[in-house]
């Protein structure tokens, strides 16, 4: 996935609030940029930290630059933009990097798709069996070599595990991917010691059948290229998925 052409270099100064960040261009001169990534992005948005800038674009942008990328203590890129998760799990599942259980060839892919009233789900894959939902979770906090997900309280994230869970009981086929926006993850799991609540769903929906999957990403200043599946450690046992 190629990235705009040229990123900004600059500097992290503080995050204002969710979407908000303070940076500083080259020659020290301040601005403000959108962070297009709701979770805390601990262990990147560390003041003083590099980061990279895109041009925000569009009509009605309320901020002139977007942050694409981080770098992480320790020197690792990190893709920060939680809207380039889903083109990348589709590019490794398009170039069979990437596969899931039952998942057949040719596939039909539709993003932002709703099984039911009051919930969608990120992608939806159709092939000669029917359905096949798939949610993509980002993931930018790595540690010890393993991606944790999440990095903040998700009752969202929750919401959309009982989802899956409910079809897999049903009979159908879903799954979770996470998509590691850096190459230093061998291994995910889900963060109990910051959302027990996500920790024990993911367990429920693995037990009804629901897949994981998960890939590392190559981060370049140029582009986002999916490099490896990884392994799951489904809680609380710790086997491994995918």
């Amino acid at each position: 996935m190629q990235l705009p052409a040229p990123l900004l270099p600059a500097v992290f100064r503080e995050r204002l609030n969710r979407f908000t960040a303070a940076v500083e261009l080259p020659g020290g001169v301040p601005t403000l940029a959108h962070v297009p990534n709701s979770g805390r992005l601990t262990g990147c948005a560390v003041p003083g930290a590099r980061c990279w800038l895109a041009p925000a674009g569009g009509r009605g942008r309320r901020l002139p630059y977007r942050v694409e990328l981080m770098e992480a203590p320790g020197g690792a890129l990190v893709g920060v933009n939680t809207q380039r998760s889903n083109g990348l799990a589709l590019e490794a599942l398009d170039s069979g990097l990437l596969g899931l259980p039952r998942l057949a060839r040719p596939y039909v892919a539709q993003r932002e798709r709703s099984p039911g009233p009051g919930l969608r789900i990120d992608l939806l894959l159709t092939d000669e069996e029917g359905p096949y939902w798939v949610e993509v979770k980002n993931i930018t906090l790595v540690e010890e070599g393993v991606g944790l997900f999440p990095d903040a309280v998700t009752a969202r994230g929750r919401r959309h595990l009982e989802r899956l869970a409910e079809i897999a009981r049903e009979g159908g086929r879903a799954a979770v991917v996470y998509v590691v926006q850096r190459d230093d993850a061998r291994a995910v799991r889900a963060a109990a010691e910051v959302d027990p609540g996500y920790a024990a769903a993911a367990e429920r929906a693995a037990r009804s059948g629901v897949a994981f999957a998960a890939i590392a990403v190559q981060v370049r200043l140029d582009a986002l290229v999916p490099r490896a599946a990884i392994p799951v450690l489904v809680p609380p046992s710790g086997r491994m998925e995918g």
